[in-house]
Formats: structure tokens, sequence, C-alpha cells
């Protein structure tokens, strides 16, 4: 993949609450896309990855602070839409004494589902997708969105590859979020059969299709894409590059696991940064890899600069 491109990640970002339930909670923020866009920035800015979130904000005071906290790790914020009236949407997280995480929701009001409706013109993303070479969305990105909003973002991801860009999709699938919607399987489909690079949580794939460990694997392998990400949490990662033998890359040991919010986001970051710096993809898994081993030694999605590994995709 080419140096010096312009991506565009596609979702929702929401306040985030974590601590004592009825006790002190520290607020922050969080979104799958939106940690992603963030490892993404802060990796991938010496190798001229130029780094745009695209999603919609209340003109409160949240959501002011939020777009100035992205524009600080150097993302671009033309495609936030703010609205008032709106809110972003919120979450609590419960982790427990492994790092394992128990999420609970309040996104029905969230600005971000309304992204592509309720405007005069065009919405921003499809206003710049011209400018881009590649979009980022996922399967959570998906589900906040209306059936239409969801066939306006697989047009856009169509006219993007048909001039030659490339699109990636993360298949995070939360049930809770999708709320029984029956064409759900139909949806994560055709954003597969959509999408030049899939990332593939394995455990997520399984529950989405209703299969064991050695079918969904299987299943992953069968995409379309060109290009597989299979991520099997401490197992090695498979990837699966079309014409090619499947790749295992090795995780990284970790003695205690804090917590393990963002992992696959960080993974994500880790990854993107180093193939679209020209990397292969064995070395994109390592780095990918190691930025997620790092990641889970510390509360919260996004770990502070200070302890960001130094890789040289140069």
């Amino acid at each position: 993949m080419d140096q010096q491109c312009r991506i565009a990640l596609f979702g929702e970002c929401m306040i985030e609450l974590r601590g004592q339930m009825f006790g002190t909670m520290q607020q922050n923020f969080g979104g799958d896309t939106l940690n992603t866009a963030v490892y993404l920035a802060r990796l991938g800015a010496d190798s001229g990855i130029q780094v745009s979130y695209a999603t919609q904000l209340g003109t409160d005071a949240f959501s002011a602070k939020m777009v100035e906290a992205w524009e600080k790790e150097g993302i671009d914020t033309r495609m936030v839409r703010r609205v008032e009236g709106k809110m972003p949407g919120l979450y609590t997280i419960q982790v427990d004494d492994n790092g394992e995480r128990t999420f609970f929701y309040w996104r029905d009001m969230s600005a971000a589902k309304d992204f592509f409706v309720g405007q005069e013109h065009s919405s921003l993303l499809e206003q710049h997708i011209d400018e881009l070479d590649v979009l980022y969305y996922s399967g959570i990105s998906l589900a906040v969105l209306p059936d239409s909003g969801r066939e306006t973002l697989f047009s856009l991801a169509e006219r993007l590859r048909k001039r030659g860009g490339k699109v990636f999709f993360d298949n995070n699938y939360r049930p809770r979020v999708w709320r029984g919607d029956p064409r759900t399987q139909e949806w994560y489909d055709r954003a597969f059969a959509n999408a030049d690079l899939c990332l593939i949580t394995l455990e997520d794939n399984a529950a989405l299709y209703g299969l064991d460990e050695e079918s969904a694997l299987s299943h992953a392998f069968s995409l379309p894409c060109e290009e597989v990400v299979i991520k099997r949490g401490s197992d090695p990662t498979i990837i699966r590059v079309r014409g090619q033998e499947p790749i295992l890359v090795p995780t990284f040991r970790v003695e205690h696991v804090v917590d393990t919010t963002g992992a696959g986001d960080s993974f994500a970051g880790g990854y993107l940064a180093a193939r679209l710096s020209g990397k292969p993809p064995e070395v994109a898994g390592r780095y990918g890899n190691k930025m997620a081993s790092i990641v889970v030694q510390h509360p919260g999605a996004i770990i502070p600069l200070s302890a960001m590994p130094v890789f040289f995709f140069g």
C-alpha cells in the first residue's frame, strides 16, 4: 500500500464513565473506530498518513471537549458534524480482576446515528469521499445507523472502490447494539463483500453466524476481500492474503492484564499504520499484536502518549 494516504474512519464516539458503581467514576470518551483513529494518527503521522474522523455530535460542552482532544491527537475533524440539541451517547465500564469488561449503554439518543439524515445537502462524508484513499468502518458503525444510513455508507464504499480507493471493515459484533435485527447477517455479508481488508475477531464471527470456532475460521477464510486478519485473543493472529499461504503471527505474552478495553482497536491502529506505510502483512501483524499487548496493561481504551511504543515505518 502506498504512503501519503488519507483515511477516514466513520463511527460513534460516546461519553465513558469508568469506576465504582454508585461511587467515584472517571469521565472519558471512547468508541471502537475513534480508538483506532487515535492510535493510527499517533503511529502514522511520520509516514504521511492523514487520519480523519467522521461522526455527528452535539454543540454541548462534552462534544466540544471531544473534538478538541481529537484535534490535539492530529485527527482531522472536518467531517465531524455538530448539531444543536443533539448529544453523544453514554456508556459505563465495569472491569473485573482479570481485566474483562462489562458495558452498559445509553445510546438511544446518540447523535451519531443520524449522521446521514436530516441534512439539507449530502453528509460531510459524502462531500469529502472523493478526497479519500481509504474508508474504515466497523460492525458497530453499521449497527448504530438506520437502514437508510447503512445503504448510504455502502454506496460510499462502492463509490470509493470504483475509483481505486480501499475499504477496510472491522467486524466488531455486539448483539446488544443490533437488538435482534433479523437482517444483521445480511448487513455483515454486504460489508464483507464490499471491503478490501477485513479485521475479524473470531469470537465475534462465531457469535454472529452461530458457528463453532473451526467453522467460524473457515468462514473468515472464505471471505471475498483481498486481505483478512483474524484475531484470536492470546492465540496467534492469522493473516490470509488472497493467493498466498496463511501467515501465523504470535501474540505477546502479558503477565498482568489490567483492562482489555481497546485491545482490538489498538491492534487495528498498529496493523493499519504498518500496512499503509508499506510494511508486509506479517510485520503489520507483529505491530498490531505489540500495540494490543501494551494497551491491555493500562486502564481505558486510549493509553497515555508516554506509554506508546516506538515503531519505525519508514
